[in-house]
């Protein structure tokens, strides 16, 4: 029966490899290509080499968005899953009311990142009105606007990552270290935390990649305001394509050159995690 099953496995993988190909790994193709191309539609394309990489570094709103975006998500990162773990350490301590805290905190993580900067700004800027500016008055308003903003979307979803996994860690461990006199410190460094590698992988990559990944709540938020100061590199792109006649191939080439960033960066964090993973 089995060895019949496994004659159609090809048949029964064909319709998701169709998709796969139609809807991924044409489109990147042709992305690639155009960005050798100037162009306004896929159609009117003139190949010009690597005239539009050249283009990218002409003026510095490539260079300062990459610059705000790169600030940007190691702040966010580190914030995100240090608030994380420490509510899923006190979540996992048998309080009343944890699995109504769990409901909570994850919440946020179901709002659309449109509405929810839009909700963000109305926040925010009441508070600072108070003072007489906005979230666009001062670079670093929008800079921290978009890291409580992160946090406060993201932190109840890696909550959930940590919490399975310091529910895994086996209960002879915890109390053969504390027979052997293990405080907090010494519990958390030599059990907790290495015994929670995988959960730290999955969030750090997680949050690594969506805060170079992050477009709608910039866009709703700041927009890149005041001067572009706070737009990071999916908005400037965006800005690129629908902003500017003539720059599409421009456009083209950052998004290339955007993929590949966050694939290197991804791909080098993945692979420094599990070494630690090993080591650990």
């Amino acid at each position: 029966m089995q060895k019949s099953i496994q004659k159609y496995a090809a048949l029964f993988v064909l319709p998701a490899l169709i998709c796969f190909v139609i809807a991924f790994l044409v489109p990147m193709i042709m992305g690639v290509v155009l960005s050798f191309f100037r162009f306004t539609t896929v159609l009117d394309g003139k190949f010009v080499g690597w005239e539009n990489y050249r283009r990218i570094f002409i003026n510095q709103e490539f260079t300062n968005a990459l610059w705000f975006n790169v600030r940007f998500t190691v702040v966010s990162m580190i914030t995100i899953n240090v608030g994380a773990f420490v509510l899923a350490s006190l979540l996992t301590m048998g309080l009343r009311g944890t699995n109504v805290f769990r409901t909570v905190f994850f919440m946020p993580n179901l709002i659309g990142g449109i509405v929810l900067g839009w909700i963000w700004n109305l926040i925010i800027n009441g508070f600072l009105l108070s003072r007489g500016v906005t979230v666009v008055s001062d670079p670093k308003y929008g800079f921290w606007g978009l890291v409580v903003l992160m946090n406060w979307q993201n932190i109840g979803y890696m909550m959930v990552i940590y919490i399975a996994g310091l529910q895994n860690i086996p209960s002879e461990l915890i109390e053969a270290a504390r027979i052997d006199g293990a405080g907090r410190a010494t519990m958390l460094k030599s059990v907790t935390l290495p015994s929670i590698a995988p959960s730290i992988t999955i969030c750090t990559f997680l949050t690594l990649t969506g805060g170079f990944r992050l477009f709608d709540q910039n866009l709703a938020l700041t927009a890149g305001d005041p001067g572009k100061q706070t737009e990071m590199l999916a908005l400037n792109i965006f800005n690129t394509f629908y902003g500017r006649s003539g720059f599409e191939g421009v456009g083209q080439a950052k998004a290339v050159l955007f993929t590949i960033l966050v694939a290197l960066i991804a791909l080098t964090q993945l692979a420094f995690s599990r070494k630690q993973e090993v080591e650990a």
